[in-house]
């Protein structure tokens, strides 16, 4: 296969909200693409070339390389994580596009997620929403029997679904407002279901929203672009369970 790539280079971390002012758009040509080879992997070979001839390489997040991390996520031709649904960047093969295509690749575009290098984005912020109360702290004594706490399926289900959240950021470049509403739902979501999360289930709640908001994260405006592209297809319900752990921890303050 031969590929056109249109990838963001940049130099330096963004500075400004105009972030066309920190980079641009350059054209590079692969044309020795196997159609097996992940996305990542083709462009390690153009990494290859540009090596060879003198040039930087594109600096890109990559480590697991098995859709489990999560820090691969770039847009692709203005999707997050490419054409396929439920799939990491990591995970699609170049199968997906056909011989002599253009494909345009960018960072998130989002300014809770500044730009350090070309297709490196700084996703602190949401490690930093993690730390406000995505845990649980109280004392649960010794390990139990696994079957000691009876879960009812429907609730560990909820649970599951919720926590196969792989903090990759998706749902932030594919919102129009740059929500992380399905991040966070999931994080409340997922100990909200379980007995050991009822605990701080109010705190949990106020820390992960406030500190969401202080991170410059917008709201959702519920056109489900998030559910769309996320490679773990958190449902868009988490949201709305975000919603009631907020209000009913609202309503107990007062």
């Amino acid at each position: 296969m031969k590929v056109k790539l249109h990838i963001w280079r940049q130099s330096k971390k963004s500075t400004r909200k105009d972030f066309k002012q920190d980079g641009k758009m350059v054209c590079y040509e692969v044309d020795h693409v196997s159609p097996d080879m992940s996305f990542l992997e083709m462009l390690d070979v153009l990494n290859e070339d540009l090596i060879r001839s003198g040039e930087e390489p594109v600096a890109f997040d990559h480590d697991c390389r098995e859709g489990i991390c999560g820090s691969c996520g770039v847009m692709i031709d203005g999707v997050a994580h490419g054409p396929e649904k439920g799939t990491t960047t990591c995970q699609l093969h170049m199968r997906s596009f056909q011989d002599g295509a253009e494909i345009y690749i960018e960072p998130w575009r989002a300014s809770a997620f500044p730009v350090i290098r070309d297709l490196v984005v700084d996703r602190a912020a949401f490690d930093r929403v993690v730390q406000s109360g995505a845990y649980i702290s109280v004392n649960t004594g010794a390990p139990q029997d696994a079957n000691a706490i009876p879960i009812p399926k429907p609730d560990a289900d909820k649970a599951f679904d919720a926590a196969t959240c792989i903090g990759c950021g998706a749902c932030v470049a594919s919102c129009k407002n740059a929500s992380a509403m399905l991040f966070v739902g999931a994080k409340i979501s997922h100990f909200a279901h379980l007995p050991q999360g009822k605990v701080e289930r109010e705190q949990r709640a106020r820390n992960l929203v406030e500190q969401m908001d202080e991170e410059g994260f917008g709201n959702c405006t519920n056109q489900y672009e998030c559910e769309a592209v996320c490679p773990k297809e958190i449902p868009i319900r988490v949201i709305a369970d975000m919603n009631r752990e907020f209000l009913r921890a609202k309503a107990k303050e007062e």
